[in-house]
């Protein structure tokens, strides 16, 4: 089984390959000699090398305390997270998985294959803790594919302690700067690996392909500019695009693991994208978008069925903790833990199969395709304020169509529809300004953050009509089981409440926004 641990770490390169003094760092009371372990890694990656692309690193390695297989993930700079599993022959279904977002269908190769003595000293405080690991690395590298060479270099890596404070690394570093010792070039073994024992750039250029290139995929009559700052209108909503691409890639290990919000992130970048395409139609051609739009609204679906669940059960556990004990009768937290754990299983289980699924990892190919060659239409090429100011307008004056019938309309079914309309169409109309920021500038960040505004008080009506359908769903079953249903009544009227409020604030809410936001009106 897979453990995961946060690794904060730097790396040295010094003309001299011992160690100074460190028991002259502050805090540190004994420097402790380790010995010297003989370390033994394989690193696997796609001929392509996806995974260095990302800066992930999947290695299986022998030796040291924690042989095994490790994959590692980067968090910021010199921090990274690093998900172990046991030692065995072939790569653990459970990590496969992690890297499958990247991979997709193609096979893991050994790559790298790093072997290096280490001389470990540990810093210990007076109590005896341990502060961080620092070694010296002698290290011999072997390109196992292609017509790649060989490297040795020695560097020194310190580790920070688990749970351990990092501004004593900063201590380190003083301390290590002042002998000789400078920041490493490479942020990691693997990375100075690859340049170092490169085949010849010149002699495979000719044959390398891009990371993610369709086959034979078509040439375009309007080519997009280079990743970079945006100057056209196609700039700044490929650059968008391309934010939320990512975003679905590196949220993937996440979503697997079962980390808080990430789901909720995900299925916002699904949005995102789907809304894009259907706002800036001007843009991209919606005959290439729209079946990539139709499997970015089968996603999001998918991942609402566990995030609305979530969303919901912490929602009436926050109600019912808010009530006094007369107003409880039954086991109704204990039902209610049982009805979200029982949901949640059930719906993690299903989205991990909807990650690995055909359809998924089809999407990412097809997301990859269409920034790589991607389907402009001749308003991509003007400049971006005229292009995306109307975009985000007829979006604009869409949403003030719905929300006008929506307060029109009374208090009941047809309302509770109208308004969740309404909040789908202002998310919309955020991204999109979202889209446009970078061009147009205060303007776009006002009405993202106007459309924040309203999509927040859409989301408390729409969560209560969703709570109370549950209540009432909770409440047969329990009366079904003899038990007494008046405290799910109680919560039921509460919610009811909630929504009145929402319904109340509403107008006067739509009226500040519009009259805040008349340049996007008139």
């Amino acid at each position: 089984m897979a453990d995961t641990k946060r690794e904060i770490e730097r790396k040295y390169e010094s003309d001299d390959s011992g160690l100074p003094d460190l028991g002259r760092v502050p805090g540190v009371a004994t420097v402790l000699d380790k010995g010297v372990t003989h370390l033994d890694a394989t690193y696997h990656d796609t001929a392509d090398q996806r995974l260095a692309a990302s800066s992930v690193t999947l290695r299986r390695r022998t030796g040291g305390s924690d042989a095994g297989w490790h994959l590692k993930f980067p968090v910021a700079p010199g921090v990274r997270d690093e998900i172990r599993a046991p030692l065995s022959d072939t790569l653990p279904d459970e990590l496969a998985a992690l890297v499958r977002s990247r991979v997709r269908g193609r096979a893991l190769l050994p790559l790298v294959r790093l072997r290096s003595d280490r001389d470990v000293r540990h810093l210990v405080d007076a109590d005896g803790r341990l502060l961080a690991e620092v070694s010296v690395d002698t290290v011999h590298a072997e390109r196992l594919t292609g017509d790649g060479g060989t490297a040795r270099w020695t560097e020194i890596e310190v580790e920070l302690a688990d749970d351990g404070d990092p501004a004593f690394l900063d201590k380190v570093d003083k301390r290590l700067r002042k002998a000789g010792a400078r920041p490493s070039k490479s942020a990691s073994k693997l990375a100075r690996a690859l340049a170092d024992t490169a085949p010849d750039t010149a002699a495979t250029a000719a044959t390398a392909a891009p990371a993610t290139a369709p086959e034979a995929a078509p040439r375009r009559k309007h080519r997009p500019r280079a990743v970079g700052k945006p100057v056209t209108a196609g700039d700044h909503v490929l650059a968008y695009v391309r934010a939320q691409r990512d975003a679905l890639v590196e949220l993937d290990p996440a979503v697997r693991q079962d980390v808080p919000d990430s789901v909720h992130r995900m299925r916002v970048a699904t949005r995102r994208l789907r809304s894009t395409f259907r706002s800036f139609r001007a843009v991209l051609d919606r005959e290439a978008t729209d079946p990539v739009g139709d499997d970015l609204k089968w996603l999001a679906a998918e991942l609402g069925l566990d995030r609305d669940q979530e969303v919901l059960a912490e929602r009436l556990r926050s109600s019912l903790a808010e009530l006094p004990d007369a107003l409880v009768a039954g086991p109704v937290g204990h039902r209610l833990t049982g009805w979200a754990e029982a949901r949640h299983a059930g719906a993690h289980g299903r989205l991990n199969g909807i990650l690995d699924s055909h359809r998924h990892l089809a999407l990412l190919d097809a997301l990859d395709a269409l920034l790589i060659d991607p389907p402009l239409r001749k308003k991509a090429q003007a400049a971006p304020e005229k292009v995306l100011t109307k975009a985000v307008r007829k979006d604009l004056d869409k949403l003030t169509g719905l929300v006008t019938r929506a307060l029109d309309l009374p208090p009941g079914t047809d309302r509770d529809v109208a308004l969740h309309d309404a909040r789908k169409k202002t998310k919309r109309t955020r991204y999109a300004a979202e889209a446009a920021a970078l061009a147009l500038g205060r303007p776009a960040d006002d009405l993202v953050k106007a459309m924040k505004s309203l999509q927040d008080l859409f989301g408390d009506h729409q969560d209560s009509v969703m709570a109370r359908k549950t209540l009432r769903e909770l409440a047969a079953v329990a009366h079904a089981a003899g038990e007494s249903a008046f405290t799910y009544g109680v919560l039921h009227a509460r919610e009811e409440r909630r929504a009145e409020r929402a319904e109340a604030a509403l107008p006067e809410a739509w009226k500040a926004i519009t009259e805040d936001l008349r340049p996007w009106t008139t």
